[in-house]
């Protein structure tokens, strides 16, 4: 991914006030029961970049710009889920992404610390990130990965692999001819269900 830079010393009213809304609806978000219908409404209203069908977010949430956020269909994101969001969140259809986990798309120049570098991540489709872990600026997951939990993701990964560690390094393929794409369930929710979106056996 292209890195970008932007001067924190150079006022930006339009990044300002998207960091204001994005706080306010967190915060009410965090304090609306997740089976209510306002809370859908509050989902909707704070992912601006776009939120699909059937996906399973559970707050308390943490991103600083949520406008930078795009979700596909039937994402799960578990509690406690926490983006550096200058750059672009790209997060495909059937993701699923455990409890704690950290995306970082910015960082700081080493000398000119007021200045971030930003760089976009793609977490793409069927990926299961596992809990505690964190991915770097710059990062592509590819379908149908895995990442086990506590791992730190320098790199892109490639498709239908396992990685694990810090740094993350590939510790098993996956069968791509294995998946299936996951069929959406009746009543308008995801199959994966509360059971499997809180799992955090990986």
């Amino acid at each position: 991914m292209e890195e970008r830079r932007l001067d924190l010393r150079i006022p930006n009213e339009a990044r300002q006030q998207e960091a204001r809304r994005t706080e306010e609806l967190l915060f009410r978000l965090g304090q609306t029961p997740s089976y209510s219908d306002e809370y859908q409404t509050l989902l909707r209203e704070l992912f601006t970049g776009g939120l699909g069908e059937n996906c399973f977010i559970a707050a308390p949430i943490f991103m600083n710009l949520a406008a930078n956020l795009h979700i596909g269909n039937r994402v799960a994101i578990n509690a406690y889920f926490r983006c550096m969001s200058a750059g672009q969140i790209y997060i495909d259809d059937d993701a699923l992404i455990a409890m704690n986990v950290s995306i970082i798309t910015n960082n700081h120049d080493f000398y000119e610390r007021r200045i971030l570098t930003i760089r976009d991540v793609h977490i793409c489709r069927n990926t299961w990130i596992g809990a505690g872990a964190t991915i770097l600026p710059g990062v592509t997951v590819g379908e149908n990965a895995v990442v086990g939990a506590g791992s730190v993701v320098t790199r892109d990964v490639p498709p239908n692999v396992v990685v694990a560690g810090n740094p993350a390094k590939i510790i098993r393929q996956l069968d791509a001819d294995k998946f299936e794409i996951m069929p959406q369930a009746a009543g308008g929710r995801s199959p994966a269900g509360d059971d499997l979106v809180r799992s955090e056996r990986l």
